[in-house]
């Protein structure tokens, strides 16, 4: 045969379908899933059962570590002597497993994720807990094969005297398949085994009044029973763990956060590692200092907090947004009948029952045919004290030990085995006390095998069999539960200044949407600099805010931004602002035309009016503007064609409404004729427009007061009117001439204001000049004249923009 004919030449896939299949095969039932009988996987079960035929047994002497993982790698499991470590140290440590099945002197590891000590260093043996696994096994329980090499065999299964699968939970990662199944606490697994032997129709409803739900070895609060119940019926379901932390006051006005327990299977260092991260990051204010307090009498980490800290909201933080809470998701997948099957809990405790009827049957079979043959046995000795002296002579006759069996089988009928009894019996044997003993024990046999055929012969027996002795495990083995269970899953409400400084600061937003933060002390030592800005660019709001509140920004687009102060970026008064497209994405020609600080969305009764080109109004309540996602800009109101947005205002409900249009038309009206919407509608008609006419503005103002209106045209003039020089009237009329008609170039208003002290108005021209003017200095004019020129726009060109110049003010200073 040549070379190339001794390879196969076959498909790629083909070849690694095959070769992953088996692979998988083996990796799910023989390695990372638990048996659902006894709930060891098969590293596990070796591990045990090697320490059980070395007699490394609870009631011996420790033996080092590393000639248990010699026996194990040389007999039972050939894989690397690391992996075989790693699972017998798992076996020991007491916060991963409820009852440990194996005691390890010497360093095991720690609950900091710390590894264990070398296997020369440490000694181990087994547990008193898992003798009871393995008890019985020699009496033919359960099944052996061949081991890998065929020199010994290694049973299928334990006989597993108490549920270990619930006990002790399992945790692996298999192809296409993965299991979490918590420990329990075995006083109410067993509880709950007697009760589904009791009744084989009890409900899961019934079973968690004795099986609460996990009961973990590192304690800590389970919240949601209906994420347990529903595990328990389906094999999925989630629980929220919490540790048990607890606040404590000092001496003096301070506090601190102690915590004894922790959610399972949490590394201890890593926790509090990231809850000094949050401290240094400035993630959370309040925490001065955190401290592992950890020793050998307990775990103890202490948060200590600075002076008049929020102890609660900074505990509910830390539960949050560190591993102190965490989700525990039920998985409880296991191998039974050769095959990975997600299970609920009746189907799990069936399994083990079912597991338990096939053992102490067979282990009953066993015991039965000992005790008839030790009665067969007796039974013959008694009959032969009966006959000594002839028995006597006659093996005192016979030529050896085979011709004297023979002769006393043909004499006096006895049986082989009776006979090879009676030749190895010991002369000190045939004293009178002998006699009584052999009855006493012939009595005693026929008692047991009785007991034996009962169980065998009535299946009820067998179950009270089992019972008893998980009953008395039970008692053997009882310890109080450590984990809490509440019934429902607590939400957690962070204050922001848990997480945030709380710090007075002045923030800036202009037009072309650059924003920044500023320190007051920044401000102050600014010695009235203007705001540094770009070209052609003005600010929308100067506002003394805090940096626990919270910004909504307006576009022209009829979208919104919602941003946290504290989040903006905190830049000198000198430099320019941070672009709000770092924040999120605006379209190419869309700038921002109002910013509204918020404290609180939950206590305002406010509503948002929004007033768009063509000339639609909408009202809606302020708080449905609070949004917890802030990845991109959101709808404010849905404009239609190619409207937008001029203005939007905040309003108690009980303010006035001036529309302006570009061809000089005014109208006003209270809100309350704008009905109340929802968040996204488009709104209602509010002045009624002809062709080529827009909204230019839309202003609102206290029913109370009496402001002055101010107009700036195209052409460069102002005009300053006072409010009586109107009617009052009522949503979407045409509303009342502000300018004077002229048929050679007419006036169209480009900027309208309602003035309060103090406003000034800029504008800004076709050649790029910036112009200023403070209305109030302007006579009061009537509404059919067109006011006073400040500029000459042949020379300066057209008006093109007006805005109000912003004022820094404090918008919360009078609550």
């Amino acid at each position: 045969m040549s070379q190339t004919e001794k390879f196969l030449d076959l498909p790629l896939e083909e070849v690694i379908g095959d070769r992953f299949g088996r692979y998988s095969k083996y990796i799910i039932q023989d390695r990372a899933l638990p048996d659902a009988r006894d709930g060891l996987k098969p590293v596990q079960r070796r591990i045990l059962y090697a320490m059980h035929v070395e007699k490394n047994t609870f009631d011996k002497h420790f033996r080092k570590s590393a000639k248990t993982v010699g026996v194990v790698i040389g007999n039972y499991h050939p894989h690397g002597d690391s992996s075989v470590y790693e699972a017998m140290v798992r076996l020991s440590q007491d916060w991963k497993v409820r009852n440990a099945l194996i005691e390890m002197h010497g360093n095991n590891g720690s609950m900091d994720g710390d590894p264990p000590a070398a296997m020369r260093y440490t000694e181990a043996r087994l547990s008193k807990i898992s003798s009871e696994l393995l008890r019985d096994i020699d009496k033919e329980t359960v099944d052996f094969i061949p081991n890998f090499d065929e020199t010994t065999s290694e049973p299928v299964v334990l006989p597993a005297k108490f549920p270990n699968l619930l006990v002790n939970g399992s945790t692996g990662i298999s192809a296409g398949y993965a299991t979490d199944i918590p420990p329990h606490n075995l006083e109410e697994v067993i509880d709950a085994v007697i009760m589904k032997i009791d009744n084989p129709e009890v409900t899961v409803q019934d079973l968690m009044k004795v099986i609460k739900g996990p009961d973990f070895p590192t304690g800590g609060i389970i919240q949601g029973v209906d994420g347990i119940k529903k595990a328990y019926e389906t094999g999925r379901g989630k629980v929220i763990v919490r540790g048990k932390a607890e606040i404590e006051t000092l001496r003096s006005t301070r506090e601190q956060i102690v915590i004894t327990e922790i959610p399972y299977e949490i590394n201890k260092a890593t926790m509090v590692k990231k809850m000094d991260e949050l401290r240094l990051d400035r993630k959370v204010e309040g925490i001065a200092e955190v401290r592992d307090e950890s020793d050998r009498t307990g775990l103890r980490v202490v948060v200590e907090l600075k002076k008049e800290a929020n102890s609660e909201g900074v505990l509910n933080y830390l539960y949050k947004n560190t591993d102190l809470q965490i989700t525990y998701h039920f998985n409880m997948v296991a191998i039974q009948d050769k095959t990975p099957k997600l299970l609920s809990l009746p189907q799990m405790l069936d399994a083990y029952i079912n597991h338990q009827k096939d053992v102490v049957t067979k282990q009953s079979k066993f015991d039965l045919e000992k005790a008839k043959s030790r009665a067969h046995i007796v039974e013959g000795l008694i009959k032969a004290i009966s006959i000594l002296d002839e028995l006597i002579a006659t093996i005192r006759a016979s030529k050896d030990k085979a011709d004297a069996k023979q002769r006393i089988i043909a004499a006096y009928s006895f049986t082989e085995a009776q006979a090879e009894a009676i030749v190895t019996l010991q002369l000190y044997r045939l004293t009178n006390t002998d006699i009584t003993q052999l009855e006493k024990e012939a009595a005693e046999l026929r008692k047991t095998i009785d007991e034996l055929e009962a169980i065998l012969g009535n299946e009820k027996k067998l179950f009270q069999t089992i019972k008893k002795d998980l009953r008395q495990i039970k008692k053997a083995f009882i310890e109080p539960r450590r984990t809490m269970i509440k019934a429902e899953i607590e939400e957690l409400k962070i204050n922001i200044e848990v997480t945030v400084a709380s710090e007075d600061v002045l923030v800036s937003i202009t037009r072309d949407g650059y924003i920044k933060r500023t320190s007051l002390r920044s401000y102050g030592a600014s010695n009235g600099e203007n705001l540094a800005l770009k070209e052609n660019d003005y600010p929308i709001g100067l506002l003394e805010v805090n940096t626990t509140d919270k910004l909504l920004l307006f576009t022209n687009k009829g979208k919104y931004i919602v941003s946290s102060v504290h989040e903006l970026p905190d830049i000198r008064w000198k430099d320019n602002g941070m672009h709000v497209s770092n924040i999120v994405q605006l379209e190419k020609d869309e700038h921002l035309i109002q910013c509204i600080p918020v404290r609180d969305f939950k206590d305002t009764t406010d509503y948002l009016l929004f007033f768009t080109k063509n000339g639609m109004v909408k009202r809606s309540e302020f708080k449905l503007y609070d949004a917890h996602r802030r990845s991109k800009a959101l709808i404010a109101l849905n404009l239609k064609n190619d409207d937008q947005v001029v203005n939007v205002c905040q309003t108690n409900g009980n303010s006035d409404v001036f529309i302006a249009s570009n061809k000089g038309f005014g109208l006003w009206y209270h809100e309350s004729e704008i009905n109340v919407v929802g968040q996204r509608a488009a709104g209602v008609k509010a002045i009624l427009l002809k062709d080529d006419e827009y909204v230019v503005n839309g202003q609102v103002f206290d029913d109370l007061s009496e402001p002055s209106l101010a107009v700036v045209t195209q052409r460069g003039a102002c005009k300053r009117m006072k409010l009586q020089e109107f009617e009052k009237t009522s949503r979407a009329k045409r509303g009342l001439v502000m300018l004077r008609e002229l048929k050679s170039k007419p006036h169209q208003i480009r900027g309208f204001f309602v003035l309060n002290e103090n406003d000034t108005i800029c504008f800004q021209t076709a050649n790029g000049d910036t112009h200023r003017l403070f209305p109030l200095e302007l006579s009061s004019s009537d509404r059919y004249s067109n006011g006073s020129f400040i500029i000459d726009s042949d020379t300066h060109g057209e008006v093109t923009e007006v805005w109000k110049e912003a004022k820094y003010r404090k918008p919360f200073s009078e609550l």
